[in-house]
Formats: C-alpha cells, sequence, structure tokens
C-alpha cells in the first residue's frame, strides 16, 4: 500500500496504490483531510489500486460529501479495474461527475 499526496496550486491529487485496507486507514484519513484544504480541487488517483476495501471507500465517499458541500471539485482519475468500478459504483461513487478519463 502506497498513499501520497502532491500539492500544487488550487489542486491536491492524491495517489494511491496497492491494497488499501483498514491498516492504511488512518494513513488515508490523514491525507484526504489535509488534501480537502479550502479551495482546492481534489483528484484521487486510483490507477494503481489493487483492492479497496469497505474503511477505504468510507474514507472516500466522506471526502466527497465534504468536497461537494464545500463546494470543491472531487474526481477519480486514471482507468480503473473493473471490479474497483463495481466496488465504486455501488457504494454510490456512479455518476460520471466523480470520474474522468475511464474507459
Amino acid at each position: 500500500m502506497a498513499v501520497a499526496l502532491e500539492e500544487s496550486g488550487s489542486l491536491n491529487v492524491l495517489r494511491l496504490e496497492g491494497g488499501i485496507d483498514i491498516a492504511s486507514a488512518a494513513e488515508l484519513k490523514e491525507l484526504l483531510v489535509k488534501a480537502l484544504e479550502p479551495g482546492k480541487e481534489l483528484r484521487v488517483a486510483l490507477g494503481g489500486v489493487t483492492d479497496l476495501d469497505v474503511t477505504a471507500v468510507q474514507l472516500l465517499w466522506a471526502a466527497r460529501q465534504k468536497a461537494c458541500a464545500a463546494g470543491v471539485g472531487f474526481t477519480f482519475t486514471d482507468s480503473l479495474p473493473e471490479a474497483l468500478l463495481g466496488t465504486l459504483n455501488q457504494a454510490g461513487f456512479q455518476s460520471s461527475l466523480f470520474f474522468e478519463n475511464n474507459s
């Protein structure tokens, strides 16, 4: 598992790789809170993710809700494996408003 935050100007990119699960929940939460600075758009790059557990999905859902409430852009980037798309769709992320560059 790897979680990294890239900050620049009005955009933050959070890159996730490998299996994102309960063991990485504290780090993911900390970086999501930091990434959701007022006025900064957040893009979450999931291209390198091999698995998302319910904890990770809940954290991403909460971050999306916070971004929407604050009027801040929140999108997922990269092409995702079909299984991960299914997991995110089941969690309510099916809107094309939250994805870009996915097939």
